[in-house]
């Protein structure tokens, strides 16, 4: 009987130190960690426990890899983290860090594309973007792509944003055009990116973008030549040359001088924001037929070739004075 009360004591003991180990252990995964500031850690793709764990111990996040990797298993999420790049606050527990890992609560990145860039530039950004994978392999044409901010995730290929910038892209349009005023003098989606390339480079003003279209919509509408130098500039940097406008320059023949050619250009000159695309296929109301700039960053408008050559005297006026000071 005596040997019996003793491994009943003794199995009391067990369980009682079990008991004890296990709370330490819960306190310890629950706690606190050893991270002092914030910092970004870059789990790649294939790691297994061992190696996270590890890699947590060197970035000062956690200061015992053994107990990472148990509570991992413990919890079966070591069949369940995923590769990325996360931010781990300072104190940031083990079950905080294995959580994140299994959530896959990664750093959100962004890419911004302005509006009016050419597809050179386009991919000059992307392939600056820190994070992104991958070569730009597919064609980028000028105005492709949707200019926006996107958000993207460290290993993420360039292609796969491209592709969503070229679908954004293709839901604005689509968007748009349905919603189109009745009397445009455009036949298809690709002719509103067109004149909308042509508007973004034409004001940089939210507010006249509408007034610009409006001026070109009715200028089509009437069979008269755009005239407008951005496309001449295009059509020229196409060709090679890539100087300043001259007058020369207006009688120039290339497929992108309005000043030659009728209608539109065969293609974008750039890639249009959404505001272009929206204010060409909703123009203001308006007879206007001309516009110049008016010295203020903006233009001033006319209906007439009279009205507009006195706008353009004021704005050789303007000019003028500048040159003196």
């Amino acid at each position: 009987m005596k040997w019996v009360r003793l491994v009943a004591v003794l199995g009391l003991l067990a369980m009682a130190a079990s008991g004890a180990v296990y709370l330490w252990f819960a306190r310890a995964v629950e706690g606190p960690g050893p991270l002092q500031a914030s910092v970004t850690v870059i789990v790649a793709p294939g790691a297994g426990v061992s190696a996270i764990a590890r890699q947590m111990v060197v970035a000062g996040i956690a200061d015992r890899p053994w107990m990472m990797v148990l509570e991992a298993r413990r919890s079966g999420q070591d069949r369940h983290l995923k590769p990325g790049e996360y931010r781990f606050d300072p104190g940031v527990s083990i079950a905080g860090v294995l959580g994140k890992l299994v959530t896959h609560e990664v750093v959100a990145r962004f890419v911004t594309i302005p509006e009016g860039l050419v597809a050179a530039e386009i991919r000059q950004i992307l392939r600056g973007a820190e994070g992104l994978t991958g070569e730009l392999t597919s064609p980028i044409l000028d105005g492709d792509l949707l200019p926006e901010t996107y958000r993207y995730e460290w290993g993420d290929h360039r292609e796969d944003v491209v592709a969503r910038m070229r679908a954004a892209k293709a839901a604005a349009v689509r968007e748009l055009w349905a919603a189109r005023a009745s009397d445009l003098p455009l036949n298809s989606p690709q002719e509103a990116v067109v004149l909308a390339s042509i508007v973004e480079k034409e004001t940089g003003l939210a507010s006249e973008r509408a007034q610009v279209a409006a001026v070109f919509t009715n200028r089509l509408r009437r069979g008269m030549k755009l005239q407008s130098d951005p496309t001449v500039l295009y059509g020229l940097s196409r060709a090679g040359d890539r100087g300043g406008l001259t007058i020369a320059d207006l009688e120039r023949p290339t497929p992108f001088n309005t000043y030659v050619i009728s209608g539109l250009p065969p293609s974008p000159i750039c890639s249009p924001g959404r505001a272009a695309l929206a204010a060409v296929l909703n123009p203001a109301i308006s007879v206007d037929l001309y516009f110049v700039a008016d010295g203020t960053g903006g233009h001033a408008f006319a209906a007439t070739l009279e009205g507009h050559n006195r706008n353009v005297a004021r704005w050789r006026d303007i000019q003028r004075q500048n040159d003196l000071r």
